[in-house]
């Protein structure tokens, strides 16, 4: 998916993993950018396994190239997206789909934006943790304003 230009004026970026939380979160932010008149950055992560590039027991997997795995990407966030985005809103929210680590390209999203917007728990980690590993890195590394949305938004 090509880079857009970036609009002019506030720009909230929300963290998307395809999780309950992150669709949460996407809401959340496209709430508030419609409240202050913000563009909304939709960001999903991906990364090619090194065990998919050895080839290790990966035969069955449909994910075989880095192509695979970005496409897939893709239409995760184009999915959270049109489930969370009401045209007549007018906010405007671009999809951002980047390769490496969720916590380091939602950092690297987030450089000047107003807000960083994430849910508590996305795919991994134990039930009881009330923040996943990558919302907490967001939270203690983020040069903005972090906003960690929990449990699922009962709009």
């Amino acid at each position: 998916m090509p880079a857009q230009e970036t609009p002019a004026g506030p720009r909230i970026v929300a963290g998307v993993d395809g999780s309950e939380s992150s669709v949460s979160a996407l809401r959340w932010a496209i709430r508030q950018a419609g409240l202050t008149g913000a563009a909304v950055d939709a960001v999903i992560a991906w990364h090619y396994p090194d065990l998919a590039a050895a080839g290790y027991g990966m035969a069955s997997v449909a994910y075989e190239t880095p192509d695979d795995f970005r496409e897939g990407a893709e239409k995760i966030v184009a999915d959270a997206i049109s489930s969370t985005l009401d045209p007549a809103s007018g906010v405007p929210v671009r999809a951002r789909v980047a390769q490496g680590g969720a916590a380091e390209v939602l950092l690297d999203a987030s450089a000047g934006a107003s807000l960083l917007v994430v849910g508590s728990r996305g795919h991994g980690g134990f039930a009881e943790a009330l923040l996943g590993s990558v919302s907490q890195h967001c939270v203690q590394h983020a040069l903005c304003p972090v906003v960690v949305v929990r449990g699922q938004d009962p709009a």
